[in-house]
């Protein structure tokens, strides 16, 4: 069991900050790679997740790319960090989260192919960034937004 799950069982479903990290992969045709999540079942986001204890966010970022997509990823560059009041969730189950999200990009896949590598995705896929699919994670919409305009 993870510490958002131990956490939980103390709190209930109060409202919690939690960090994770997201990463947006590139492949060398300079598309980005999205996971077709089963919760919210069929939308579209950047592989990443929840930190656990004694993570960093860039563990967290390679852990969370790894087990959603098979992939070991090397050198990642810092491109946002966001939190605040438009940052809330409440999931199905009632439980209440604002989300700090620490937003990398890597172009350094190491090691493996992209494909399903957990129960968490329906399927992984490139896609170009300016051809995004409509149904996706909006704050992993930002993200590339912000990404794209740095660059």
């Amino acid at each position: 069991m993870g510490y958002v799950e131990d956490l939980r069982k103390i709190v209930g479903h109060r409202p919690l900050i939690l960090t994770g990290s997201v990463v947006i992969v590139l492949n060398k045709q300079n598309n980005v790679l999205l996971q077709q999540r089963k919760y919210p079942y069929g939308v579209w986001g950047l592989p990443g997740g929840l930190m656990e204890l004694g993570e960093s966010t860039e563990e967290c970022a390679r852990r969370e790319v790894w087990e959603e997509t098979g992939l070991t990823i090397g050198e990642l560059e810092l491109i946002s960090v966001s939190s605040g009041k438009n940052h809330y969730v409440k999931a199905q189950n009632g439980d209440e989260f604002y989300v700090v999200t620490i937003v990398y990009m890597t172009k350094d896949i190491v090691q493996g192919k992209p494909q399903v590598h957990d129960d968490e995705s329906l399927q992984i896929k490139y896609f170009p960034l300016h051809q995004l699919p409509d149904n996706m994670v909006g704050s992993h919409r930002k993200a590339i937004h912000n990404y794209l305009e740095l660059t």
